[in-house]
């Protein structure tokens, strides 16, 4: 290590240490710190701060300056075209261009006049080849420099970003009044770790959870805050609009497409940018996620740009880099209006970053606090090796190996994020308000409930968010303040004590999603025990065998697989280790015969902690068991239930099911709106056809599309051309259906066999018109075999 990274390691220890002590005498909670606490938010508020901060920033006083970050230099003129010189000059991009230039080559003379070719000299051939192979690849040196034009970020100019940082403090300090709170010695370690990092030219590869826009704002203003390299940011096109996407171009944003399929030059051309960024040691963020979760937890990994980060590693492209999981908290997310109404399958509304940045209705509102938690950094290469000590050899060469290992790293970094997030008092009041039966919930229960969830939360091992010496009756009218869009309040001189109700529980259960992770095998457990809780009875008749849970826990487990994420190890070892917390828990008791059923303390409390790990699972479960349903509508219209597939574009089916399951819930066969999510559905679906339940074919043209279809093996039968609840995928149906929660309206399964059923052939009906992609198909087809 240099001299100046061993005296900037040693500053930092002193500093952290000093200012330990001083957080230790000022502080309930030393370490955490509110990096914001001391900047102005309005003008009007203190004219001579904010006037005074902002010439700090614009002479860049201090840190504001942004002259002595951690990490490889940064913002200076020429930059952006120093890296766009590197990437296009390369020989990897070199080697596309002149490939393509002479395949196109042939195919035009292929194309050309066969006769007038034909009486052309060898010469004059070779001659008229080269000048196309030329023209091509100065067209391809034009469109891979359109594409690098498009994709480098243009981190030039130093008094951008002090501008920018300035903007963003005022946006932040605004938007969420109570502040950005850190733990100090996470980003202590950071810190360090990014001094070795910078020695050795190395990248930290920040992954951060995407539960909003801000998260952008939220990471690269630390980044500057706390004195480090920011990072270059991988964001979608649909951002790169008008200002806004030269604005965050310039503070280090660099766009991708969604889907590039077959473009190779833009492929390369992307693929020699990262592996330049990563050869420089420049700073790279990305979402694991790959887009904003609109469910309140974690996607499942789309590993796009850490695949190629692996790939290149794995080809020595570069020594290593450092992954950095991140957590974000919000007390209040800006989005989850927008959110829900996607998920209700409305038109996506346009993405706008500037919209949020620039509104000054949502910058007059208080929103609370900023959570950020970040994980112990560790080295790629260290994580690759051990998982090929651990695996065995592996080919990495083959693609199938390569992927298991990608995956491997997704759920592992997915894991980090959960292991560090912070339960943010949103979650907890939102969770507690939805788990609980009844129209509403007393202020003392509420409390209590509150009270309870942190304990037990902590006693897992998870991280509530410290609010110093503030009671939880403090924390509870605060939250409800803050959401009060989403909860109410029962209020009259005939109402005894405040009673507060979901005003919207659709919006709501966003929040009360972000705390599922603690809980998902405590309440797959619990959901696989209710298929005989329910019926009642005495305790004998409330229990079941321990081989029979765990056959219901493996089908519910494997049904939810793309929607949960679950802790390491098989089903058996976590299902008993789950079963144990529930037993110390006095939640449920496994007697010496080796049944398990509901513990006495649990019956005497009035099944309120059993039914707090239902209600958090069941609307999942609501959403597999109407996807189940839908597939009734795929039905072949024939009255023996055979005959050709219907087959239906994939997006109009999608839309069909949420009009059949918005139906159901009105009519009281459908306990949870949530359930309607088109997320989850798309999950289920995509469940079914790993399961070969569903066939699905998909198309490129006239643009990226899809159709399904269902298995013959899961024809329904029909009598009197009406479908039956019989075969197969009744049977699943039914499967799923017995860990629904029970409702007076579905006690009698015949009606509601009937009912459900009726629905499903209406929209059935619809399914067997053909779709403008699918006439068009069809078009196609007929000419192709026209043309044979």
């Amino acid at each position: 290590m240099s001299n100046k990274s061993e005296k900037q390691l040693k500053d930092l220890v002193e500093a952290y240490q000093q200012s330990s002590q001083d957080n230790a005498k000022n502080s309930n909670f030393p370490g955490h710190r509110n990096v914001v606490e001391k900047e102005p938010r309005r003008l009007r508020e203190d004219p001579v701060a904010f006037m005074l901060n902002l010439g700090l920033y614009y002479n860049g006083t201090g840190w504001r300056g942004y002259n002595d970050y951690v990490g490889t230099k940064i913002y200076y003129p020429e930059f952006s075209a120093r890296m766009k010189k590197m990437v296009l000059g390369s020989e990897n991009v070199q080697k596309v261009i002149e490939e393509l230039a002479n395949r196109q080559a042939l195919r035009l003379q292929e194309t050309q006049n066969a006769k007038k070719v034909a009486k052309m000299s060898e010469k004059d051939r070779e001659k008229m080849l080269k000048k196309q192979q030329k023209a091509f690849r100065r067209e391809l040196q034009a469109v891979a420099k359109g594409i690098a034009d498009k994709c480098v970020a243009k981190m030039d100019d130093i008094r951008f970003i002090r501008f920018f940082a300035f903007a963003i403090n005022n946006v932040l300090v605004r938007l969420y009044h109570q502040g950005i709170h850190i733990k100090e010695s996470e980003w202590v370690e950071l810190k360090r770790v990014a001094l070795l990092a910078q020695e050795r030219k190395q990248s930290l590869i920040l992954l951060p959870s995407h539960k909003s826009h801000i998260d952008y704002l939220v990471v690269s203003y630390l980044m500057f805050r706390l004195g480090f390299q920011i990072p270059h940011i991988v964001a979608g096109d649909n951002l790169d609009m008008p200002v806004v996407g030269s604005v965050l171009k310039n503070a280090g944003a660099f766009y991708i497409r969604r889907e590039w399929g077959g473009d190779t030059l833009y492929k390369t051309v992307l693929e020699e940018y990262t592996v330049k960024l990563l050869q420089e040691g420049m700073n790279f963020e990305c979402f694991v996620e790959g887009t904003r979760s609109r469910l309140g937890k974690l996607l499942q990994p789309k590993l796009g740009i850490v695949k190629i980060i692996l790939d290149a590693m794995i080809n020595n492209r570069f020594d290593d880099c450092h992954i950095v999981p991140i957590s974000i908290g919000y007390d209040k997310i800006i989005e989850t209006s927008t959110y829900a109404n996607e998920l209700l399958g409305n038109p996506k509304e346009k993405e706008s970053l500037w919209g949020v940045i620039t509104n000054t209705r949502l910058l007059q509102l208080k929103w609370g606090r900023v959570d950020v938690r970040v994980c112990k950094p560790y080295s790629l290469r260290g994580w690759l090796e051990d998982q090929l000590q651990h695996r065995g050899p592996m080919d990495l060469t083959d693609m199938s190996q390569k992927s298991i290992l990608l995956k491997s790293l997704g759920y592992r970094v997915l894991s980090d994020i959960n292991n560090i997030n912070v339960v943010m008092p949103s979650a907890l009041v939102g969770t507690v308000i939805l788990t609980l039966r009844g129209r509403g919930v007393g202020r003392s229960e509420l409390i209590r409930r509150v009270d309870w969830l942190t304990r037990i939360i902590r006693a897992k091992g998870g991280q509530v968010s410290e609010f110093h010496e503030m009671s939880t009756g403090d924390i509870v009218d605060r939250t409800i303040q803050i959401h009060k869009d989403l909860i109410g309040e029962h209020k009259g001189k005939d109402i005894l004590e405040p009673t507060f109700y979901g005003i919207n529980s659709f919006e709501l259960s966003y929040y009360r999603n972000q705390v599922i992770h603690m809980f998902v095998e405590e309440a797959i457990v619990c959901a696989a025990m209710y298929t005989v809780v329910k019926f009642g009875g005495g305790k004998a008749m409330q229990r079941m065998k321990y081989d029979d849970m765990l056959r219901e826990v493996s089908f519910l487990s494997s049904l939810l697989k793309l929607d949960m994420i679950y802790k390491p190890g098989g089903v058996e070892s976590n299902t008993k280790r789950t079963v144990q917390w529930l037993v110390d828990n006095k939640v449920i008791e496994l007697d010496s015969n080796g049944y398990v059923g509901l513990a006495d303390f649990e019956r005497q409390c009035g099944r309120e902690n059993y039914d707090f790990l239902c209600f958090l699972i069941w609307p999942f479960i609501e959403s597999y068991w109407l996807a189940c349903v839908s597939l009734f509508s795929l039905a072949p219209p024939s009255v023996n239930g055979s005959g050709k597939p219907v087959w239906v574009d994939s997006k109009l089916f999608e839309k069909r099911s949420q009009s059949l399951g918005k139906t159901l819930f009105y009519q009281g066969d459908l306990s949870y709106l949530e359930a309607v999510n088109k997320e989850t559905l798309a999950s289920a679906m995509t469940r079914f056809e790993e399961q070969g339940i569903i066939i699905k074919r998909r198309h490129t043209s006239p643009k990226s599309w899809s159709e399904i279809s269902l298995h013959e093996d899961y024809y329904p039968q029909r009598q009197n051309g009406l479908l039956l609840p019989s075969g197969q995928l009744w049977a699943l149906v039914e499967r799923i259906g017995t860990f629904r929660r029970e409702g007076k309206n579905r006690r009698d399964n015949a009606t509601v066999s009937t009912r459900v059923l009726r629905l499903a052939d209406i929209i059935g009906e619809e399914n067997l018109q053909q779709t403008p992609n699918q006439k068009n198909l069809i078009k196609k087809l007929n000419q192709d075999r026209a043309k044979l």
